[in-house]
C-alpha cells in the first residue's frame, strides 16, 4: 500500500499502540494467522505471485514455487508445529544458593518490528521472516524492494487481505521510504540485503538502540578436493549457482579448485550446463534474468574487465542488454585483482581459480570477509574437517550446496560482514522475542543470613560460599 511520508509515523503509532493486545494472543490466535497466509500463498494468490515474478525478472514457474512459495509454507508449518512448545515458559534449574526460589524464561514479543526486504527472492524474504514475527507475538511493518514491483504489488494485496493493518502493514515505495521508516524507534529491525545497506540500517537502529537481524552476504567459496566426486559437484554447482540467474546470497560465489582436477571439472560444468539450460539459454524457460539495467551493466564490467586481465571464458561471456539476459558464465585464469574475485558477483558469473595445498585454501579463504555459506566437496574426512576447523562461514555445506537453507532445524544467517544474527524455526522466532528471565521466591532462602549488619560470622559464611558453592 502507498502511504505518503507523515502517515509511517501514524502507522507506527497505531501498531504501537496494538502491541500488547497482539503480544498477548494465544497460541491458536497466532496459528489462525499463519493458516491464513498458507492459504493465501498456497493456494489463493499463488498464480498471481507466479506471474508477478515473472514479469519482474523472468523466473521461471518451477523455481517460483520451489524457492518462494514452499519454502514460506515450509516455514509456517513448522511454526505451527513447534509453537506450543516455544511459548512455553521454560524452566531451569535453581543453584543452592538460591534455596526457595523458582526461575524460568519467558519469550516475549520484543514489540512493534520493521522487516525491510530484497529483490532477489521477494516472496520468500519478506514472508519468511513475517512468520517468524507472528510466531512471537510481534506487529509488522513490511518493505519490500522497489525493484520488484509486480511481485510487491501483489504482496500488498495479500497483506491487506490476510492482516489488519494495526498487526501487520506493507508499504511500498523507493528508496526514500526505507530512509523514512529507519527514523522511527522501532523495537527491532529485520533487514535482508548487501553489507553496505546493512551498515546504514545498523547505524539507523543505534539511533534508539533498535536491536537488529541483518541478513548479508559475501563472497562465499567453493573448495574442490582432488578426492571430490565431479559428476556430483557439478550437478550442484550448475544448478545452485545459475538458479534465479545467480542472484542469491548463498550462490556459490567462486570456485576455487584442486589444479589436478581442473580441467575434468571445467569440462564435466560445460556439459551440464548445456544438458541443464540447453544451447542457447536465452530461450531456456529454466533460465531467468538480471533484475534490471543496473545489475546487468555491473555484472556486464565484471565480465569485461575479466577479459582485460587476460581471463579465459570457459563458457558462456555473452549478453543482450535488451533483456537484461547474461549467459551462464564459467572463467578461469582471473587475476587477483580483477572485480570478479573482489566484488560479490550476485549474478550468472562463476569465477575459477586453483590451488595446490591445503594451506593456501585456508589462507585465501582468511583473507576476506567472513561469507554468508562456504561449501566444501571432497572425500576426504581429514581435508574436510581442516577446511571446517580452520576457516569461519555463517553456514557450510559438504558435498553439495544451498540446502543448509531450507533445513529449517538449522540456524540461518552470516558471521559479522555476511550477517548478524539468525533466521528460520526456533531461531527466527527468538530473533523477534526478548528471552524474560523471571525468578519467584518462595520461602526464606540463604541469602537472609547475608543481610546487615555485616558480622565476622557472615563474612566466614561469605568465604565457604565462594570457595564451595
Amino acid at each position: 500500500m502507498n502511504y505518503q511520508h507523515n502517515t509511517y509515523a501514524e502507522l507506527f503509532n497505531s501498531q504501537k499502540e496494538n502491541q500488547f493486545h497482539v503480544g498477548n494472543s494465544t497460541y491458536k490466535e497466532r496459528v489462525k494467522k499463519l493458516k491464513a497466509l498458507k492459504l493465501a500463498l498456497e493456494k489463493t494468490y499463488r498464480l498471481e505471485i507466479i506471474e508477478a515474478i515473472y514479469k519482474d525478472f523472468k523466473k521461471p514457474k518451477l523455481e517460483t514455487d520451489i524457492t518462494e512459495i514452499y519454502i514460506v509454507v515450509k516455514e509456517i508449518k513448522y511454526a505451527i508445529s513447534n509453537l506450543k512448545s516455544w511459548l512455553k515458559n521454560q524452566s531451569v534449574e535453581t543453584p543452592i544458593t538460591l534455596f526457595g526460589t523458582s526461575s524460568y524464561i519467558k519469550y516475549e514479543p520484543k514489540g512493534v518490528c520493521l522487516i525491510i526486504s530484497p529483490w532477489n527472492y521477494p516472496i520468500n524474504l519478506t514472508f519468511g521472516p513475517l512468520v517468524s514475527a507472528i510466531a512471537a507475538g510481534n506487529t509488522v511493518i513490511l518493505k519490500p524492494s522497489e525493484m520488484t514491483p509486480n511481485t510487491s504489488a501483489i504482496m500488498a494485496k495479500i497483506v491487506k487481505d490476510v492482516f489488519n493493518e494495526n498487526e501487520v502493514a506493507l508499504v511500498e515505495g523507493e528508496v526514500e521510504v526505507s530512509q523514512e521508516l529507519l527514523k522511527l524507534p522501532f523495537n527491532h529491525i529485520f533487514f535482508t540485503g548487501s553489507p553496505a545497506v546493512g551498515k546504514i540500517v545498523m547505524s539507523a537502529a543505534a539511533k534508539h538502540l533498535t536491536s537488529v537481524t541483518l541478513e548479508l552476504g559475501g563472497k562465499s567459496p567453493t573448495i574442490i578436493h582432488e578426492s571430490a566426486n565431479i559428476k556430483v559437484a557439478v550437478q550442484d554447482l550448475v544448478w545452485g549457482k545459475f538458479l534465479n540467474n545467480g542472484q542469491t546470497c548463498i550462490a556459490p560465489d567462486y570456485i576455487i579448485i584442486h589444479e589436478s582436477i581442473k580441467n575434468e571439472f571445467i569440462k564435466a560444468f560445460k556439459a551440464k550446463a548445456l544438458e541443464y539450460y540447453s544451447e542457447n539459454p536465452m530461450t531456456s524457460e529454466s533460465f531467468s534474468r538480471v533484475v534490471n539495467e543496473k545489475h546487468f551493466k555491473r555484472l556486464v564490467s565484471y565480465i569485461e574487465n575479466a577479459k582485460t586481465n587476460n581471463a579465459t571464458i570457459e563458457l558462456g561471456g555473452d549478453y543482450d542488454e535488451t533483456s537484461n539476459y547474461i549467459a551462464p558464465t564459467l572463467i578461469s585464469n582471473v587475476s587477483e585483482n580483477a572485480m570478479l574475485l573482489n566484488e560479490e558477483i550476485f549474478g550468472p558469473i562463476l569465477p575459477i581459480k586453483t590451488y595446490t595445498s591445503t594451506n593456501e585454501v585456508v589462507d585465501y579463504i582468511n583473507s576476506k570477509e567472513k561469507p554468508l555459506a562456504l561449501y566444501v566437496y571432497a572425500k576426504n574426512r581429514k581435508f574436510i574437517k581442516t577446511i571446517i576447523n580452520n576457516t569461519r562461514a555463517g553456514s557450510t555445506c559438504v558435498n553439495s550446496v544451498a540446502l543448509q537453507y531450507s533445513n529449517h532445524n538449522l540456524p540461518f544467517g552470516g558471521s559479522n560482514n555476511s550477517g548478524i544474527g539468525k533466521a528460520h524455526g526456533f531461531f527466527g522466532f527468538q530473533e523477534f522475542s526478548n528471552a524474560r528471565s523471571v525468578l519467584k521466591k518462595h520461602t526464606a532462602g540463604p541469602l537472609n543470613l547475608l543481610f546487615p549488619p555485616y558480622t565476622k560470622f557472615k563474612e566466614k559464611l561469605v568465604k565457604a560460599t565462594i570457595k564451595w558453592f
